[in-house]
């Protein structure tokens, strides 16, 4: 079983910065890939970006230019760096990551944009 703790969240005006991190925990044996997924009021679940164990990177593309993910092999950590953010940011980010065949999923972190 995988444990994930996700934190960072929180409010910040319009242009400002946010840090997110997940850190894995249990039984790991191969973490995947890793990723961040976003759910606004009212919106479906959307993959935000996400990173796989060579450090292959991709991303939604109204984050492009504006988020950078990135991760720590060694902390079983993945970090999502939000700079520039915008009131449609806001939303509940869920991180995710794939340990051998199973998914697991955080319970998520509150980030809320606005002035």
């Amino acid at each position: 079983q995988v444990q994930l703790v996700e934190s960072g969240g929180g409010l910040v005006q319009p242009g400002g910065s946010l840090r997110l991190s997940c850190a894995a925990s249990g039984s790991l044996f191969s973490i995947g890939r890793m990723g961040w997924y976003r759910q606004g009021p009212g919106k479906q679940r959307e993959l935000v970006a996400a990173i796989t164990g060579g450090g292959t990177s991709n991303y939604a593309e109204s984050v492009k230019g504006r988020f950078t993910i990135s991760r720590d092999n060694a902390k079983n950590t993945v970090y999502l760096q939000m700079n520039r953010l915008k009131p449609e940011d806001t939303a509940v980010y869920i991180c995710c990551v794939t340990e051998r065949e199973y998914v697991y999923w955080g319970k998520g972190t509150q980030v809320t944009v606005s002035s």
